[in-house]
């Protein structure tokens, strides 16, 4: 049986190559910060854009998306602004994208976090 941080990297992998045929271009992986880890890092049409992912095999813990409560978008948030200062891009255009994976099913959510596309009032 593998380990979460196989089934997450496997998540990671099948997310990016989605986005990749979405037009993303991948520009890092796994960045990490104090305040915890970014999956991807891509451009999308000049936009940075800073993507979580999360991957569940079965329904036992909850949909995947159910998973990104208030807390984890607040460090998502403080890594990607400490992304944008340590690469002097912070006048950059940004969103973040959230990639939900339920078995087969992958879900591409642009802008999860802003007020016009909150994934969590869908």
């Amino acid at each position: 049986m593998p380990d979460r941080r196989t089934t997450g990297r496997e998540g990671e992998d099948q997310a990016a190559a989605v986005l990749k045929r979405q037009g993303y271009h991948i520009v890092d992986t796994n960045f990490r910060s104090p305040f915890g880890e970014i999956d991807i890092i891509a451009e999308d049409n000049g936009c940075l854009v800073f993507v979580e992912v999360k991957r569940r095999k079965g329904h036992s813990f909850g949909a995947s998306l159910e998973a990104i409560d208030a807390r984890k978008r607040q460090h998502i948030i403080r890594s990607a602004q400490v992304y944008l200062k340590k690469n002097h891009c912070t006048d950059r255009r940004f969103r973040f994208d959230v990639v939900g994976i339920d078995g087969d099913t992958i879900r591409v959510i642009r802008d999860a976090f802003g007020e016009e596309g909150g994934w969590h009032d869908r």
